[in-house]
Formats: structure tokens, C-alpha cells, sequence
């Protein structure tokens, strides 16, 4: 029999303070501090460093002015991360809000000298818990910064490629590079719902075999986690839809070419996952079926001892009555007052007939096809 790999959501809160001015930056509890990893490269050279700081990444800009950089930051619990792109770079304060802030949803927004960029990366933890992390991007001509909440690495594939140098990740600039992270992230979506696929197919096996009510419940939690996938994947779609048709300089030609593959990804986990929502309300129909079935066997059976002892229990309850055969008082014999009550062998008489009834119902019962487990 298979085994549910019982996949949950995590629960993560995070509750802005009301009132506060438009471009506050909010940290929420348990952020993490800063790491910076900055990749400096071009169609011939590579260089990746691990920062302490930023006064660490303005020397890395200048011993490296030529090349392109990609500055991965993980973790956004420090409030000098944000003075520092407010005053290095000119950051807007609403996009330094929106970084903190980790319940956008994916967007591009367009600004005179860069982008910014929201995605949401969803991945299954080592305790089997989805992840629904924000990914925030700002797009430079020859600088790229991505911010994540956490230390986990979610996009090795897209490091190694850029170290090894193949393909166009060195040469088609940030824009590129951004494109590949992204890209990323949308596959990440085709491997969590192939493994909540999975387990919708384990669940489906287990109905058929003894349904449960814990199995609805799986099955419901399976539904919760595709609704989350179509709310992450329906804005990216239109976010990579914006980028293909925005007139920016900083999107390169070449790399709208790719992201128009990235769309068609997005459709593709859109097409899967109303599929697969649609089996988990169909598993959850049949669960509700099976249960409902089950019911109406248990009342079944007991309709049918019901029906036997209904008229076993009218014959027991006349010969019950105890009415006196003979007058106590006058000695008179009361001849139509159950003179079975002294027959030699009416309690054997009263338990054959009692018998014969119920051998007769069993038989109808069978012949109606009462008594058939289909």
C-alpha cells in the first residue's frame, strides 16, 4: 500500500502595522541578516566573493568596473541594507517598502533609471512543508540584485550554469540574468506540483481501497496548496507578459525571445494546476461518496435484522400478555383467553413458527437482491 508523504503548508504571518507612512520600511519577526554573494562576470571571466558588508561591495564594484554583477542577497532583516540602496542606487522608498514587505505578489514596476521585479518562490522544505518565499529583484544596466528570505539555496541550478559559462548567461547582461532566475523559479512550480500530483494519486489509490476521512482531509490540504500555486502563478504570467511588451531599455531584445518561453511555461503550470484542482475536488466527491455508501450498507443491515425481529417480537409480545386461562375466583375456563398457554407443546410450536418467518424473510430478502454486497 503506498504511503502519503503528507506534504503541508507552512503557516508564516506577517501583519504590517496600519497607519504607518507610505515607504516605511517594516521588518517583520524573524528576518534574517544580510548575506551578500556578488558575481562579477563576462563572456571570458567569472568571480564570485561572499561580503560582510557594504562598504565590501562598493570595493567589489570597483575592482571589477567592467564586468556585470549580480548581487545575491539573502535575508532582509537589516535596515542598512535599505539606506544603502537609497543612497548608493536612488531606490525609490515604495520599492524599499515592497522588498520588506514579503506578501506581494509578482510584478514589474518601471522606474526611470530600473526595474523592480517580485516572484514568488514556492519549494518543498526538509520537513515537507511548502515554502511560499518572495524573490524581489532590481534591475540595473550592469547591476542585478536579488533579495531572499532565506539562506536556503534555491537557484544552485542558475549559479552553476553561470560558473561554468554555458549558454548566454555571461554575455546577455542582467537582463538575462534575471531572466534565468525567474525562470527558475517557474520550474520550481512544475516539481511542486508533480509531487502534490503524486500524492493525489496515492490518495486516490488508498479510496479505493478504504476510504477515511483523514484522506479528505490531505485531500483538501492538496486543494489549499494548488490555490496558492494559481495565486503565485497567474500574476508572474502577466508579470513576464509586461516585460516581453515593456519598451524598457534594460530589457535586451534577446532575452524577451526567452521569457516568451518562460510565458508558455506559465501557462503550462496554469493548465496543470486547474487540472489537478479539479481532482482534488473529484477525490474529495468520491470520498464523500464512499463514506455515504459505507452508511447505507451499515442501515441496510440493521433495516434488515430490524424487518426479522419486528414480527418475532409481535408474536413474543402477544404470548407475553399473561391473560389467565381459567377464572381464579369462580374456577371458570376462559377458552378464548390463549388457551395456547397450556399447550403440551406450544412453546415449541410458538419458536418453530418464530423460525419459519425468519427462514421465509432471509429467502425474500435474498431473492430481492437485499442480502448482495453490489
Amino acid at each position: 500500500m503506498g504511503k502519503i508523504r503528507r506534504i503541508q503548508l507552512k503557516s508564516k504571518k506577517y501583519v504590517p502595522l496600519p497607519g504607518t507612512s507610505p515607504g516605511s520600511v517594516q521588518l517583520y519577526e524573524g528576518s534574517l541578516k544580510p548575506k551578500i554573494t556578488a558575481y562579477s562576470y563576462g563572456s571570458s571571466a567569472c568571480h564570485s566573493e561572499e561580503l560582510k558588508s557594504f562598504s565590501e561591495l562598493d570595493q567589489h564594484f570597483k575592482n571589477h568596473p567592467t564586468l556585470t554583477h549580480w548581487i545575491d542577497i539573502r535575508g532582509i532583516g537589516d535596515l542598512t541594507l535599505y539606506d544603502y540602496l537609497e543612497k548608493k542606487f536612488k531606490v525609490h522608498k515604495l520599492v524599499l517598502e515592497d522588498i520588506a514587505n514579503i506578501q506581494q505578489r509578482p510584478k514589474i514596476d518601471e522606474y526611470d533609471d530600473y526595474l523592480f521585479a517580485v516572484s514568488r518562490m514556492l519549494y518543498v522544505d526538509s520537513e515537507l512543508e511548502i515554502e511560499n518565499e518572495q524573490i524581489s529583484f532590481l534591475l540595473f544596466p550592469k547591476v542585478l540584485f536579488s533579495f531572499q528570505e532565506n539562506y536556503i539555496d534555491t537557484v544552485d541550478p542558475v549559479i552553476h550554469r553561470l560558473k561554468l559559462g554555458k549558454g548566454n548567461i555571461r554575455t546577455g547582461g542582467t537582463s538575462f540574468m534575471l531572466y534565468s532566475l525567474m525562470d527558475i523559479i517557474v520550474d520550481n512550480y512544475f516539481t511542486l506540483i508533480y509531487r502534490l500530483g503524486d500524492e493525489l494519486e496515492t490518495i486516490e489509490e488508498l479510496l479505493y481501497r478504504k476510504p477515511d476521512k483523514t484522506l479528505m482531509y490531505q485531500t483538501q490540504s492538496i486543494k489549499r496548496a494548488m490555490i496558492m500555486i494559481r495565486r503565485a502563478v497567474w500574476p508572474e504570467r502577466d508579470k513576464i507578459n509586461d516585460m516581453i511588451r515593456s519598451d524598457s531599455k534594460l530589457i535586451h531584445k534577446q532575452t524577451k525571445t526567452f521569457l516568451k518561453d518562460t510565458y508558455d511555461h506559465c501557462m503550462q503550470v496554469i493548465d496543470l494546476v486547474e487540472s489537478y484542482k479539479d481532482l482534488t475536488t473529484s477525490l474529495i466527491d468520491m470520498n464523500l461518496s464512499f463514506i455515504s455508501n459505507r452508511m447505507n450498507e451499515i442501515m441496510k443491515v440493521l433495516t434488515i435484522i430490524s424487518s426479522i425481529f419486528i414480527p418475532l417480537t409481535f408474536i413474543a409480545g402477544v404470548y407475553g400478555m399473561n391473560f389467565a386461562y381459567q377464572d381464579p375466583e369462580t374456577g371458570k375456563i376462559l377458552e378464548h383467553n390463549m388457551p395456547e398457554l397450556y399447550s403440551e407443546n406450544g412453546y415449541l410450536y410458538t419458536m418453530g413458527v418464530m423460525c419459519l418467518i425468519a427462514v421465509i424473510q432471509m429467502i425474500y430478502f435474498w431473492r430481492k437482491g437485499w442480502l448482495s454486497n453490489r
